[in-house]
């Protein structure tokens, strides 16, 4: 299982506009879950798994995608899209593949 992971912080002012948002997105989605900080409000993660390492990437590319109806949150951002960070995980433990 590999992992698209994005993490950003909301403001405040539109927390419940991204709230609604987000749920309808999620709606249908079994991919993807979404998060938020106990310690830190609105600071938010979304994981994304995917079965290869191909298929987390492509998470990734479109994720980040301006045409992504995801992207739309990038506005909510504190400090914009530039503040969004967005990663591709592999399993720590996975068996090495030659190739």
């Amino acid at each position: 299982m590999y992992i698209c992971f994005a993490e950003y912080r909301i403001k405040d002012e539109h927390r419940k506009q991204y709230l609604d948002y987000t749920q309808a997105l999620l709606k249908d989605e079994e991919r993807i879950q979404l998060y938020e900080g106990t310690d830190q409000p609105n600071l938010f993660v979304e994981v994304w798994t995917a079965s290869t390492a191909e298929l987390a990437e492509q998470m990734k590319e479109e994720r980040c995608s301006e045409r992504s109806s995801w992207y739309r949150i990038a506005g909510w951002v504190e400090g914009g899209a530039g503040k969004l960070h967005v990663w591709t995980f592999k399993p720590a433990h996975a068996p090495l593949i030659a190739g």
